[in-house]
């Protein structure tokens, strides 16, 4: 976008929030303790400065901590919402401007004010393209827009623009990404001079975008303990103006050790100082993450960014349960009869997939779309079997199938709490192993869905050592009080 349209525009609009910012502004809890959880501090009040300073502090956090947990995470171009008052008023200044630029070329002699303050733009956004290594390209855009000269021909009448456009365009197309390829050709075919400018300023925004995805990807890798230091700053300012906000977190390390103190006596509680207990609460606490009523309890504090992130592979997780029982069970009641045909693992996985894509949609209805299921799988089970020259399914064959199917519906099923379990062990074996970088072996069962059961928990091990590696400090705090407390967790008045 041109300078000189700014001019005319005068202003800008509010760049858009993600989800997770939103969430995080939605908890910065100001004078307003919450009402589940007795407070360990007294609240205070503060100034209306203050509480927008953590806001900001918030929202860059958030900026931070998207660009390393986000692998996918690009800047995009900023887009003013359709029909609002900012894209009107940009519209019709930007239109004033272009439709200026236009009359004073139509004008005997021509007036080039504008076109040359544009054409110092476009030089000057080249330039910024450049690499420390470019430098013959450094000197071609110096010599062909040496701004002084240009200036001295347009006071003479011998400007010509459509030749230093042409080189413009031939001069990004030797600058950008690929992915512009098209819309530099597209340049090359506008010859009236004011769309062609019109044009060149909006591939050259373009441009500005992709060199700074590139330049984010390039130090990406160099940027993970700063990152992790910056986030744990501006979280401990954040917690010096709102000294309630770990309560959530505190709850859920203290239900944590709870679970462990009851599952296994006092393992959880015995060598209460070893770093082996803090690592052990810890990977139980994230794991329970991925059972997490989302209706019902509050998201721990420090890990409030990602629960979209942690509520979608706790989806997957959920699915791929599902789809593992029903092929185990398909397996262990059909038979030896078709274990080892070439190709029907994969033919009934993706069949019952499909199925089960939107099984956490609110029309989902889990029994239908089970019974469905078997009524599928019974189908592509008997054709297989008179392929192969198998006897085909009985009626009492079918129905027995199709009864074992539709019972994986209830959350108690034998099945179901087996593949639960295992792929739950699963993924905590991952976050024990990830240390090392070797994964864990695969349990029983789950074969079929190695591949996806592998790529969760190399995402899920990836988000939660970069949690740990931020907030660290604050768990282990919080996790010295509990496991050295002779009371157990929720006993306490």
């Amino acid at each position: 976008m041109p300078k000189e349209a700014e001019r005319f525009q005068g202003g800008g609009g509010d760049e858009s929030k993600d989800a997770s910012e939103e969430t995080v502004r939605k908890r910065v809890r100001a004078n307003s303790p919450s009402p589940h959880t007795p407070q360990a501090s007294p609240p205070r009040f503060v100034s209306v400065e203050e509480l927008m300073e953590t806001a900001k502090g918030v929202t860059n956090m958030v900026l931070a901590h998207e660009m390393m947990v986000n692998p996918a995470f690009q800047v995009k171009a900023a887009e003013l919402p359709e029909g609002s008052l900012e894209r009107k008023v940009k519209e019709t200044m930007h239109k004033a401007f272009w439709d200026c630029l236009e009359a004073q070329l139509k004008e005997e002699p021509p007036s080039y004010e504008h076109s040359v303050r544009l054409l110092g733009e476009i030089k000057e956004t080249l330039l910024s393209f450049l690499l420390p290594g470019h430098g013959r390209l450094r000197s071609q855009i110096e010599e062909v827009l040496d701004l002084p000269l240009i200036q001295q021909q347009a006071e003479n009448g011998a400007l010509d623009i459509g030749q230093l456009s042409q080189f413009i365009v031939g001069m990004m197309g030797s600058l950008c990404a690929p992915c512009r390829d098209e819309d530099i050709s597209k340049l090359k075919e506008i010859t009236d001079i004011v769309p062609l400018l019109k044009a060149i300023f909006s591939v050259l925004d373009l441009m500005r975008v992709d060199m700074a995805n590139f330049a984010l990807s390039s130090i990406r890798p160099h940027l993970m303990q700063q990152s992790v230091e910056y986030e744990r700053n501006k979280f401990q300012e954040f917690l010096e103006k709102q000294p309630n906000a770990l309560d959530y977190t505190k709850k859920w390390l203290e239900e944590t050790v709870k679970f462990l103190r009851e599952t296994d006596g006092c393992g959880a509680a015995s060598d209460q100082s070893s770093s082996l207990a803090f690592l052990n609460v810890h990977n139980q606490a994230y794991l329970r993450l991925l059972r997490w009523d989302h209706a019902v309890d509050l998201f721990p504090e420090t890990v409030l960014m990602d629960q979209v992130r942690f509520q979608e592979m706790q989806q997957e997780a959920e699915r791929l349960v599902l789809l593992s029982s029903v092929l185990l069970i398909v397996y262990t009641t059909t038979g030896e009869a078709i274990s080892g045909l070439p190709g029907l693992m994969e033919t009934l996985k993706n069949t019952v997939s499909i199925m089960l894509a939107d099984m956490h949609a609110q029309s989902f209805n889990i029994r239908e779309a089970l019974a469905t299921i078997g009524e599928k799988l019974c189908v592509e089970l008997s054709h297989c079997l008179s392929h192969h020259g198998y006897s085909p399914f009985s009626a009492d064959r079918k129905g027995a199938l199709m009864g074992q199917i539709s019972a994986i519906a209830e959350p108690d099923n034998t099945v179901r709490k087996l593949m639960d379990s295992r792929v739950q062990s699963y993924l905590l074996a991952s976050l024990e192993s990830s240390q090392h970088k070797t994964p864990p072996p695969l349990p029983g069962g789950l074969a079929p869905i190695s591949r996806e059961l592998k790529e969760l928990s190399v995402r899920f091990s990836r988000l939660v050592n970069f949690n740990k590696l931020v907030f660290s400090p604050f768990y282990q705090k919080i996790l010295q009080e509990i496991l050295t407390s002779g009371e157990s967790p929720g006993t306490q008045t």
